[in-house]
């Protein structure tokens, strides 16, 4: 039986205009005036490509730096040992270790957002990566995870850095920040979002890169957005 839908979503997708791709701006506004549920939802932005995810060289990843933050409190774990460690501890990460630390990954302990290593811990770190890896925690150099300037990176990840990769169906997804924020703040996000979307185009992606996006915002149906603020000529 197919899932059925609130009266408050059916009353939002009546204020969506069918067939209609949105400008940004405009979208945000519409999205902000639907009715919402009884909570601060989280905005997301949602992106159909046109890559094959199986060819290393169309695997899309990347990360931006949000100009206003996610509006959610970021929980940063970082391997290191030595300076780096203390830098990490000063800079407010909320665990800092390295075999402690993976072990207790290995225990089960997930409570966190962000995992940052230093390039010599991520020997030992490899051995979780079957657990970090299908969560998207795995530190990684080119999300800039993997650095001995733990600090920078810490203050990167909680400062509203976020990182994005396509999944099996093509697909990326993000969070842009929360329904309370501001218009202007929600649009500079995804607009951040997408412009660092567009940069990482696979050079050897074929025909439309991104076919579609969508703007949405918890238990709400998406707004689709209008095809050139992510045209490539």
């Amino acid at each position: 039986m197919a899932n059925k839908k609130s009266k408050r979503y059916l009353k939002a997708v009546e204020q969506i205009e069918a067939g209609k791709g949105y400008p940004l701006t405009e979208a945000v506004s519409l999205l902000k005036k639907l009715p919402a549920p009884n909570f601060d939802g989280t905005v997301t932005v949602s992106f159909k490509l046109g890559v094959d995810p199986r060819k290393s060289d169309q695997m899309v990843r990347g990360s931006v730096s949000l100009p206003h933050g996610t509006g959610k409190t970021v929980r940063v774990i970082v391997f290191a040992t030595g300076d780096a460690a203390k830098a990490a501890q000063e800079a407010g990460a909320d665990e800092v270790g390295m075999d402690d630390l993976i072990k207790k990954v290995q225990d089960g302990f997930l409570d966190f957002d962000a995992a940052i290593a230093t390039p010599d811990a991520m020997k030992e770190v490899r051995k979780i990566a079957r657990v970090l890896g299908p969560r998207g925690l795995m530190p990684n150099p080119k999300t800039g995870t993997v650095t001995d300037d733990t600090a920078k990176a810490i203050n990167a990840v909680k400062a509203g850095k976020i990182d994005y990769k396509v999944d099996k169906n093509g697909c990326v997804a993000a969070a842009v920040g929360k329904v309370s924020f501001d218009e202007a703040k929600l649009v500079e996000n995804a607009a951040a979002l997408i412009e660092s979307l567009v940069k990482a185009k696979p050079a050897s992606a074929k025909g439309d890169y991104i076919q579609s996006a969508t703007l949405a915002s918890s238990m709400l149906p998406g707004l689709p957005l209008e095809a050139s603020l992510y045209a490539i000529n």
